[in-house]
């Protein structure tokens, strides 16, 4: 059976290389491309074999989530993912535009995997076992950088359940300012490799080349009322632990994008990169000491509680709750075909005094 597939990227930008590519390749195969505008959008945006939603059009999804989300603020790409679902996507993958698809990232995807399996690790360098160049993931602790890891061959296969993937980007891969600034690029990571980090084994995962199941698809939420730089990383510390309670591993795989990066201001990115560095420890454990409950029908709940946490430790604003509730409605309305915004308010009142 063909496998529909929604891509999703938020841009600024006119169509560029990235783009262009990934529109020629969504509309060879006949797959979705949805790219998410804000503020700085250009007036005029074409281009074949491309959704493109602009703030007006975001309105008129008729998603509360659209009305509630900050403008200037990568987490409209939360408007995407909705689109995508509404759309009865089988599988989302979100990237970025400066990131070019390789021929390997229209292959068919699988969400269960035969592959070396980590467990009850702690805080991870997933990159070690893609390459020996010293590099690591941004989010990851800096003190756990250098942590020993089991050699690759001493890991077993197993049949893991992997309903997030996490491909890995050549070229000028996701890591930290600080690498950026004290590294060199570019780099290649091993092609031949795939691992799933199952219960017990933090590692960060991006935004920028990562497929998601239907199961899964509560868990794309990106957080608005934090650092910028953290957005995608502590989504996916929240989508860890929510794995880990339905047995589900996160898959890395071998790289199938390259990276052309888009211009940053490095020390800007640090700035932004600073709360992770002094809380993602803490976040770890603070989501750890959360009793969650297993099954699909208690991921609403879950998100709740591991959101309430987060802003209980101070780390996100509280504001943060109204827009989760939102994107709640939002996934109940694609459910159910009904819903309204107008509960939205109510609800915040409700979630803030658990707070």
């Amino acid at each position: 059976m063909t496998q529909t597939i929604s891509v999703v990227v938020t841009s600024i930008a006119a169509p560029n290389a990235a783009l262009r590519a990934i529109a020629a390749g969504a509309r060879e195969r006949n797959h979705s491309f949805y790219v998410i505008g804000d503020v700085s959008s250009p007036k005029e945006f074409a281009l074949d074999g491309c959704e493109f939603f602009s703030l007006d059009r975001q309105a008129q999804t008729g998603f509360c989530t659209a009305r509630l989300c900050p403008t200037r603020h990568y987490a409209r790409k939360n408007v995407g993912y909705l689109e995508a679902i509404r759309a009865g996507a089988d599988v989302i993958v979100e990237s970025d535009d400066d990131n070019i698809p390789l021929d390997s990232f229209w292959s068919a995807r699988q969400r269960r995997q035969r592959v070396r399996v980590v467990e009850s690790q702690g805080w991870t360098n997933v990159y070690t076992w893609f390459t020996g160049e010293g590099i690591w993931p941004r989010g990851l602790p800096l003190d756990a950088i250098r942590d020993k890891l089991p050699a690759w061959e001493t890991l077993s296969e197993k049949d893991a359940d992997c309903p997030i993937q996490q491909g890995l980007a050549n070229k000028n891969p996701d890591v930290d300012a600080i690498y950026r600034l004290v590294q060199r690029l570019p780099l290649s990571f091993r092609g031949n490799r795939r691992i799933a980090l199952g219960p017990g084994t933090w590692c960060p995962f991006n935004s920028q080349n990562t497929s998601w199941w239907p199961d899964a698809y509560p868990l794309l939420y990106l957080p608005a009322y934090c650092s910028f730089r953290m957005t995608d990383i502590w989504r996916s510390f929240v989508a860890q632990r929510i794995a880990w309670v339905n047995r589900w591993s996160v898959l890395f795989h071998e790289p199938t994008v390259y990276q052309e990066r888009n211009e940053h201001n490095l020390m800007r990115d640090f700035a932004d990169e600073v709360p992770g560095y002094l809380h993602n420890r803490k976040i770890g454990a603070a989501l750890e000491g959360l009793a969650l409950v297993s099954g699909m029908s208690r991921i609403p709940d879950n998100l709740r509680l591991c959101y309430e946490q987060l802003v209980r430790i101070g780390v996100i604003d509280s504001k943060e709750l109204n827009l989760l509730e939102a994107w709640l409605s939002d996934l109940q309305q694609l459910k159910s075909e009904m819903g309204a915004c107008s509960s939205i308010d109510g609800n915040l009142s409700t979630v803030a005094r658990r707070v």
